[in-house]
């Protein structure tokens, strides 16, 4: 069961377990002055015999208690140097918390939090908030397949049932925490959608997971199957799913806010990557390390996720979701390197390589959205290239972003978030490398193994309509990670879905 966190000013129910700050150098926050006085200085000997433990942001120190106690243990959490202290910084020790506890095999916990005169731009209450906002990202599993049996599990992931956040600013601290907790149920959405085996999560079942999860939150769903598609001309896209013999999907979500934003004309609109699973297609892709292509939906699960998150927070802005949704799957059916497709947008597309096979997704959801619900900007999220991987890692995710006024409102979203972003060029000279001289356009530039993520961007730039601000996030490297983080056990991270609700939170509502 996830753990239930409250704030309250003074402490109510019993505890076993009480967790305060310590500072650099193991400079004591006021409760940790307190329970020291009340438990006969155990942790100022603890402090004094050691010497690993010296307040650094995330250590944590352990200590028995006096018999008389109120509590079995005491943690010491270390902040760092209270005057760099910001809230990514709480959230790593919420989270850093969260596996003590489970070690300690705490079941409840009482979590003391004090302004600190140190503080320069971080509250009492904002620290309550993101600490507690660390533990719960943290408290997240996907164990749904495993077998359960009680005598036998080893693995020591049960959470403490219960964290009181016992803070002089309880009202402000569950008024921070609230739209925080909105985000978290996103991210966690978005993460089980990409830790979800691909004989589970498919173009049908995927859609009809959006429609079971978000309807009843209120956001209005339609759903295009494989008739309604063609239909509307998605050629594109469906030549994606030619091979698999679960055919594409789309799904389009929309969040009618209360109020339109000020001087903003027209909804917002998300466009997710949803590759459910991506062999490559006839260019199949070598064998090692195809596991992780059930990933390849990363883009869709963050706008699902998003949606969520909106809905959750009633948020007042107009927004709009589509996630295309395909299996990229080798057969007699499949398209071929050298075939010429159509588009949505009447363009031709001459295909280079079947493994770039997101971009044809987006391509027609793209022009769907912009001709449909005339958007004031749009913004897409996609796995879409192994080169944004190789250019910035597993740490930053690369943004095309042809508009600065966006940009700028992104970069403080980022900032806030703590998911980072990193400005990407949209040049001229990587949108002319995806015309064809067969079609239109050609699904891959003409540059080799060479700015790949760039050329990608460039092809999906000739989908934009009108001057339209956009953004292109390529979210290859966050989508997932290879090892643990303090706030993420891998691999889905649910990465866009907090950058994207900060974005509207403090710039379009």
């Amino acid at each position: 069961m996830p753990v239930t966190i409250s704030f309250t000013a003074k402490a109510g129910t019993a505890a076993d377990t009480a967790i305060v700050a310590v500072y650099s150098d193991n400079r004591l926050s006021p409760s940790a002055e307190d329970l020291d006085r009340d438990n006969d200085g155990v942790i100022t000997r603890a402090l004094k015999a050691g010497k690993a433990f010296k307040g650094k942001k995330g250590q944590i120190l352990t200590l028995s208690t006096p018999k008389d106690s109120d509590y079995q243990r005491i943690m010491l959490l270390g902040y760092g140097d209270a005057a760099k202290l910001d809230r990514q910084g709480c959230e790593t020790c919420g989270g850093k918390l969260l596996l003590a506890l489970r070690t300690a095999g705490a079941e409840k916990a009482h979590l003391y939090i004090n302004h600190d005169s140190a503080f320069e731009d971080l509250s009492g209450a904002a620290m309550a908030a993101h600490t507690a906002m660390g533990l719960k990202l943290r408290d997240y599993s996907f164990d749904k397949y495993k077998s359960k049996d009680d005598e036998d599990d080893e693995s020591g992931n049960d959470a403490p049932e219960q964290c009181e956040v016992i803070t002089a600013h309880e009202d402000e601290a569950q008024r921070l925490f609230a739209p925080l907790d909105a985000e978290a149920a996103g991210v966690f959405f978005a993460r089980d959608l990409v830790n979800e085996p691909p004989n589970m999560l498919y173009p049908e079942s995927f859609a009809k997971i959006i429609r079971d999860e978000l309807k009843p939150l209120g956001v209005e769903i339609e759903i295009f199957d494989e008739k309604k598609l063609q239909k509307l001309g998605f050629e594109a896209h469906i030549a994606v799913g030619m091979g698999s013999a679960r055919p594409p999907y789309a799904v389009v979500m929309r969040w009618k806010g209360d109020k339109k934003a000020a001087g903003i004309k027209g909804p917002l609109a998300f466009v997710g990557k949803g590759v459910t699973f991506d062999t490559g297609g006839v260019n199949l892709k070598p064998s090692g390390g195809m596991e992780d292509m059930k990933l390849d939906m990363g883009g869709a699960a963050a706008v699902v996720g998003l949606m969520k998150t909106l809905a959750l927070r009633k948020s007042s802005a107009d927004i709009i979701g589509i996630v295309g949704l395909a299996e990229n799957m080798p057969s007699h059916m499949a398209y071929r390197p050298s075939d010429v497709i159509g588009s949505l947008s009447g363009k031709t597309i001459e295909v280079m390589n079947t493994d770039a096979e997101g971009r044809l997704v987006l391509a027609d959801c793209l022009t769907y959205v912009q001709r449909t619900f005339s958007p004031s900007l749009v913004i897409d999220l996609a796995t879409l290239t192994g080169a944004m991987m190789v250019a910035l890692g597993y740490e930053y995710c690369g943004t095309f972003v042809n508009d600065n006024d966006l940009w700028t409102h992104m970069e403080a979203a980022s900032k806030d978030s703590g998911e980072k972003l990193w400005r990407m060029p949209l040049d001229a000279v990587f949108k002319k490398d995806m015309e064809s001289k067969i079609g239109d356009l050609r699904s891959l530039g003409g540059m080799g193994r060479y700015a790949g993520a760039c050329t990608a961007a460039g092809f999906l730039e000739h989908f934009i309509e009108d001057g339209r601000p956009w953004a292109h996030m390529d979210i290859a490297g966050t989508a997932w990670i290879k090892s643990d983080t303090a706030t993420c056990p891998k691999p889905g991270t649910g990465f866009g879905v907090r950058v994207l609700d900060r974005m509207i939170a403090l710039h379009y509502e």
